[in-house]
């Protein structure tokens, strides 16, 4: 198993890992080719992809806006997990940030995704209950659950 940088060639696999996910939150704006595409030339050296011989089976998105970087859409293809890949693409995504400057790293994961939560915390990401998360969107976005 490899870990590289992401790319916008990656983005059908990597659609397809995601759909793959339970509890997985994508919409039809952001997470479209399009959508993703931005995203990579907004950030082209913290987004990556773990794949094996038989192609990717892993996944995270991460940006930064020059003071917090942000996890999105982390994933593991359910039949190799628990083999330390998604550690491997945070820990990897972590350095990446540090190399440039960013200190500090944020997250949002569903209430429901258990998974995703356990996860997490087992990778040191707190609960903050001092705030309250709002947002503010400018087309009505279709939602996909997986």
């Amino acid at each position: 198993m490899k870990i590289r940088l992401m790319n916008i060639k990656d983005y059908s696999a990597v659609y397809r890992l995601w759909m793959s996910c339970a509890g997985m939150g994508l919409n039809t704006i952001d997470d479209t080719e399009e959508g993703i595409n931005r995203f990579l030339e907004r950030n082209p050296d913290t987004c990556f992809v773990a794949e094996d011989k038989n192609g990717i089976i892993g996944a995270i998105l991460v940006g930064n806006d020059g003071r917090r970087g942000y996890i999105y859409h982390t994933a593991v293809l359910p039949g190799y997990r628990r083999q330390g890949i998604a550690t491997q693409l945070v820990d990897t995504a972590m350095e990446a940030l540090h190399k440039i400057g960013i200190i500090k790293v944020a997250l949002v994961v569903f209430n429901r995704n258990e998974t995703g939560n356990t996860f997490w915390e087992s990778m040191g990401f707190t609960e903050r209950d001092d705030l309250v998360y709002r947002n503010k969107v400018f087309f009505e976005i279709e939602r996909i659950d997986t």
